[in-house]
């Protein structure tokens, strides 16, 4: 009896070894490159963003780039939206959608006698999508929030993700939040 007792628990701590074994060698295995997560925040993607309420949209062009753009908030974001919180408050999540923007043939055919002369345009390829995420606590050194870049659900590089803060410095007035609540038609 006591053979057998020795026998399985020497059997049992050899398999508990081997799932450790196996998960440290998964884990080391994955390279840092996968990581679903921004560099520098660890913003991620988050689950049914697309669900989320519109805040605005706008168009960006340059002479390199011409884009349509969507802003959408989480349930905090655009509570604090409707309400005028500044600063928002921990917990809002705003999503940027960026598409390239392209001339609808098919629109301007069906619009042509209501608008004459009209252009319509639509999305195109989607671009990228971005996410400030607030934590006053957490992104202390950059205004209280967190930032995600992320193309074809994977994010940006470091170097682009040190510019995020930088470029949304010129907003410190309205907590570093470039969108304004689009007021209802």
């Amino acid at each position: 009896m006591h053979h057998a007792a020795t026998s399985a628990l020497k059997y049992g701590l050899a398999m508990v070894s081997c799932a450790v074994v196996a998960l440290v060698t998964l884990h080391v295995a994955r390279p840092a490159a996968e990581s679903n997560a921004s560099p520098i925040y660890g913003v991620t993607i988050p689950a049914g963003y697309r669900d989320w309420q519109l805040i605005a949209v706008n168009q960006l062009k340059t002479d390199k780039v011409d884009q349509l753009r969507a802003q959408l908030g989480n349930d905090i974001a655009i509570k604090a939206f409707k309400e005028g919180t500044i600063p928002f408050p921990d917990g809002a999540i705003i999503a940027a959608l960026h598409w390239k923007r392209t001339p609808s043939q098919d629109n301007d055919k069906v619009l042509v006698e209501a608008f004459p002369g009209a252009e319509s345009f639509v999305v195109d390829s989607a671009v990228n999508v971005q996410f400030m995420v607030k934590d006053s606590k957490k992104y202390a050194a950059t205004g209280g929030w967190g930032f995600g870049d992320f193309k074809e659900g994977k994010p940006g590089d470091e170097a682009l993700h040190k510019a995020c803060f930088g470029c949304h410095a010129p907003a410190k007035a309205h907590d570093y939040v470039f969108a304004h609540y689009a007021p209802k038609p």
